[in-house]
């Protein structure tokens, strides 16, 4: 059987599929698996916690990794080493990052694809290979428009003292906001970014509010600015799409700070890329092997 992946650093979507038509046999979800910010240990819990994936990994004999986190050696190293100690009878395996099945989910043609998730990434695809004109470097130091930069605008609000009372009765009711817990999950846990991101959720819960649809509007304008315009060229001449929750929630956001720049509206908005791309293998089952080498 075949196992396909997509993960982010707050979860993890497999897909098992019959190795002769494709067809899904089942699909399992699980915390991320981000090589970038978990430990080898860390992945193997992942992997040993999950009754499902227990079930079924003596019949995987495929695994395509799509994941944050796996756009260098180490982390696909990390992947490797922590797949190949779980599922014993693997002989092949394909470790990508995760902007690779976002290029598959959205088209088989050119097109300039947009990932806002947890994290964010952008980049152009010819039909052949992806260019990446900005070196994605994680979610201290860029990540604009994703679930963590989000996260981040909302305590940086509320620490300022700036948030509209009526949010941050919301926001305190919802979160424990006691300093010493916020600081302990910002620089004491593991996966800072998944903790962040949560805070995401309660700007869209409440994008009717004038002062949370500014933060998200902010934060879309700045991706837009500092990553989707270094495609300006090819974006008159290609589709746009964009890929992940965060996104598909922001869609009429995005699409109107894509028209106040004169950029084309998004092709489509997907929020979940691994669906999009199993139908895609329905239509054509060698699609698989033929886009990912």
């Amino acid at each position: 059987m075949i196992l396909i992946a997509d993960s982010g650093s707050t979860k993890c979507d497999w897909i098992l599929l019959k190795k002769e038509d494709k067809s899904i046999v089942t699909r399992i979800r699980t915390k991320g698996v981000n090589p970038s910010v978990l430990k080898k240990k860390n992945i193997d819990s992942i992997l040993d916690d999950c009754k499902e994936m227990l079930h079924y990994k003596d019949a995987v004999s495929s695994i395509y990794f799509f994941g944050a986190g796996c756009n260098n050696k180490k982390g696909e190293q990390k992947i490797e080493s922590a797949f190949q100690g779980f599922f014993p009878n693997v002989s092949s395996m394909i470790i990508q990052e995760d902007l690779m099945l976002a290029v598959f989910a959205a088209s088989k043609d050119p097109s300039v694809v947009c990932i806002l998730g947890t994290g964010s990434n952008c980049c152009y695809y010819n039909g052949d290979s992806v260019e990446q004109r900005v070196k994605a470097m994680g979610y201290i130091l860029m990540d604009e428009g994703s679930g963590n930069h989000l996260g981040k605008e909302v305590l940086k609000s509320y620490y300022y003292r700036e948030l509209p009372e009526d949010l941050k009765f919301s926001l305190e009711k919802e979160f424990n906001l006691h300093d010493d817990k916020v600081l302990g999950k910002l620089y004491g846990s593991k996966l800072p970014n998944r903790y962040l991101a949560k805070y995401a959720r309660f700007l869209f819960e409440n994008l009717e509010h004038p002062f949370a649809k500014k933060i998200v509007t902010g934060c879309i304008s700045e991706f837009i600015d500092r990553q989707l315009l270094q495609y300006k060229n090819e974006l008159e001449a290609v589709p746009l799409y964009f890929i992940g929750s965060i996104g598909y929630h922001a869609r009429d956001i995005i699409t109107s700070e894509l028209a106040k720049r004169g950029l084309q509206s998004p092709e489509n908005f997907i929020r979940r890329p691994l669906t999009a791309f199993i139908e895609t293998l329905k239509e054509d089952v060698a699609f698989l092997d033929n886009v990912v080498r």
